[in-house]
């Protein structure tokens, strides 16, 4: 009985002939891609074997498979080529192959190839070394609109507490100035560019390189405290961040003595919040104030011990070439002072300048300077005048001060020669009463002798004169000027006096340097202020700006006071930049306001609200309780709130135009209110005519002359 063993089955053998077929036709293709081999496809096709028998493999692998001559099976490499016992594949020879580029059948794809590597540029690379130039770019420019803009387009969000971190620590090695502008910036980027999670991961990386950062820079640890106390005052760390950021750290660590710091040093310590905000001072003019003080206890040494090569190498350590001026006036003053110190002083100046410690152009604005604050020093030396003309012609006559000085000085600049004594007088008399006010922080005796001067034309020297007075002067007297000039503005001063006066300001800011190094900070905080406490409208900004010429550098100063007033929690930053005594009185004032109004609505007596106005002692912000009492007099429907209105009218304790303040005020809002009052338009209609009857409005009220406020 013949056996089927080891044979295929007719359906076995029509699909391995298939396959076969198919696989030599699509392999003589170079394009074709790699096939299964038949024996692999004959396996899909589930190929059984006959009951009883065994695998079919002699059928099957017939091309792949060979028996050497003591019967073992051997497999043989592709083609035929090679295997023990076998001749080779075809053409196949001993040596290794050659390629001859002269061959006419020469192919360069049959060329051997290698694959050469390419530097992989890494994102976060390029992106640390584009925030470096932000970063210096912002130290020297202030402007934080631009920072931000350039950190929105270089784009990689996903980097920014590499941002946090190298803003930080390039701040850390600086001076105050670089400090104070990097908290600002985070604070501005906040939310908008840079959200919480990435500015908390930054400061984390901040603490895990404490260690590092200690090598290079001594106190790290009481800098980056302060850095992190700052960013929970500001709100853009939230307190809990210490408590978690404390747990991932060892107490061996920087790390960990920074948190610490920060809880302990700064944000346990009694008002920590103006405390951190004022440590470095908001600008630079602390470092202003220290360079003044070596000057003036170098000249007072050098009075005493008279040696003028000592106070020379004293001038020259001091390494402010740009600020010699401030030498050459304060020695001046000092010969004025003290009289029998005049010839040293002299000598001083004469071989400084000689030695070229002191330059030329220095001298000369040391002098112009002077001569600009005669009227001022004549308060307190009588004789200044005559003394400094008797030095002027010395100086020139022995060659250490320029002829060009009594060109410069003699150029005013600001009004022609037919009004320069009366204008001359105006400024004397302001002066005066500028230092009373400074004394005595009475507001409405300003106004009154400013009223009695009858000058109102001269509004804008006014301004220029307070401004600049203030900003040689400490914090106090900066937040005097920023209150007095919100008064004045609701009293008698209009809103094109305060534009042209601070026109005026910004086109003499190059010579306000010459004496206030960071003139150009201080007035863009005023500018800022008289924004927040809507003395200025945004809008007027714009018109200052395009006021000035191109190449005035208070151009810079209006674009920087845009960006404080476009910064995060601007309003509450602004009004204490100067340590906002009574910037937040005002606000404390409204809500004073609110009670005593809604005492007197229920029972109270017209006198003692009167005098509960009074004891506010704020006669500049008196149209608030005007406004506030008109709004009570339609949420409640009673009219109570226009007796007190009378009875504070006919005292004297409101006068018409904090009256006409408080209802254009209102009229302003009426919008708003109407939500909530259907018929507010009818009832404030109502409440004007009876003003007016009462003769409590100013004939202008409703013009578009009276200056807007908002509340």
């Amino acid at each position: 009985m013949a056996s089927n063993e080891g044979f295929l089955t007719e359906e076995q053998r029509e699909t391995l002939k298939i396959a076969t077929q198919n696989a030599e036709i699509l392999s003589s293709s170079p394009k074709s891609p790699p096939l299964k081999s038949p024996t692999s496809l004959i396996s899909e096709h589930h190929i059984k074997v006959p009951a009883g028998g065994k695998a079919p493999t002699a059928g099957i692998a017939v091309r792949h498979v060979r028996r050497s001559q003591s019967g073992k099976i051997v497999r043989v490499k592709k083609d035929g080529g090679g295997g023990k016992g076998t001749w080779g594949k075809l053409l196949d020879t001993d040596g290794q192959s050659h390629i001859d580029r002269n061959d006419p059948n020469y192919d360069s794809g049959e060329e051997p190839y290698q694959l050469v590597g390419s530097a992989v540029r890494d994102p976060l690379d390029e992106y640390k070394k584009a925030v470096v130039s932000i970063i210096e770019e912002y130290f020297g420019t202030s402007d934080v609109e631009l920072a931000a803009s350039d950190l929105r387009e270089l784009g990689s969000s996903e980097y920014h507490p590499y941002f946090v971190k190298r803003l930080v620590s390039m701040a850390m090695d600086r001076h105050d100035k670089e400090k104070e502008m990097a908290s600002v910036l985070l604070s501005a980027l906040y939310a908008d560019v840079i959200s919480s999670a990435q500015i908390s991961q930054g400061f984390v990386m901040l603490l895990d390189s404490a260690d590092d950062l200690a090598v290079d820079i001594l106190d790290t640890v009481d800098i980056l405290a302060l850095f992190i106390a700052r960013a929970v005052v500001d709100d853009i760390l939230p307190p809990a961040f210490l408590t978690r950021a404390k747990k991932t750290f060892l107490e061996s660590s920087k790390g960990f003595q920074v948190i610490q710091t920060a809880e302990k040093s700064y944000l346990s310590a009694p008002h920590h919040a103006e405390l951190v905000e004022r440590r470095w001072g908001g600008s630079t003019h602390i470092t202003v104030e220290e360079v003044k003080k070596k000057i003036a206890d170098l000249l007072r040494e050098y009075v005493e011990s008279g040696d003028t090569s000592e106070a020379c190498r004293c001038i020259r350590e001091l390494g402010v070439s740009f600020f010699h001026h401030e030498v050459v006036k304060r020695a001046l003053v000092l010969s004025m002072e003290i009289r029998t110190a005049e010839p040293l002083i002299m000598k001083l100046l004469k071989e400084a300048a000689e030695e070229g410690l002191i330059s030329s152009s220095q001298m000369v604005k040391g002098f112009v300077r002077l001569a600009e604050s005669l009227d001022d020093l004549a308060l307190d030396i009588p004789t200044a005048k005559t003394l400094f003309q008797s030095v002027v012609p010395q100086a020139i006559s022995e060659g250490w001060l320029d002829a060009s000085f009594l060109k410069s000085s003699g150029e005013d600049g600001e009004v022609g020669d037919k009004d320069d004594k009366k204008v001359g007088r105006y400024k004397e008399e302001v002066v005066t009463i500028i230092h009373e006010y400074f004394l005595s922080d009475d507001i409405p005796e300003l106004i009154r002798n400013l009223e009695d001067l009858g000058e109102p034309e001269f509004n804008p020297f006014f301004l220029k004169k307070l401004i600049t007075l203030a900003m040689d002067r400490k914090s106090r007297e900066k937040e005097m000027a920023s209150v007095l000039l919100s008064a004045l503005h609701f009293e008698i001063f209009s809103t094109e006096d305060i534009v042209n006066g601070f026109v005026m300001l910004l086109e003499s800011a190059e010579d306000t340097s010459l004496d206030i190094l960071d003139a150009s900070n201080e007035l863009a905080y005023f500018l800022a202020r008289a924004v927040i406490d809507d003395v200025l409208a945004p809008l007027n900004l714009e018109e200052i700006g395009s006021r000035l010429p191109s190449t005035c550098s208070g151009s810079e100063t209006v674009h920087m006071a845009r960006s404080l007033i476009a910064a995060r929690h601007a309003g509450e930053r602004i009004l204490r930049c100067w340590g906002g005594g009574t910037g937040w009185a005002v606000e404390d004032a409204k809500d004073k306001i609110l009670k005593l109004l809604e005492e007197y609505e229920s029972g109270g007596v017209v006198s003692e609200a009167c005098q509960c106005i009074r004891d506010l002692g704020m006669p500049f912000f008196n149209h608030e309780v005007v406004k506030k009492a008109l709004v009570m007099a339609m949420e409640k429907k009673n009219d109570r709130m226009l007796d007190l209105l009378q009875e504070c009218f006919s005292e004297g304790l409101i006068t018409i135009n904090q009256m006409t303040r408080g209802f254009t005020r209102m009229k302003d809002g009426l919008d708003d209110l109407a939500l909530d009052i259907p018929n507010a338009g009818e009832k404030f209609d109502f409440y004007v005519e009876y003003a007016r009857k009462k003769g409590w409005l100013l004939l202008s009220f409703g013009s578009s002359d009276i200056p807007d406020a908002a509340s």
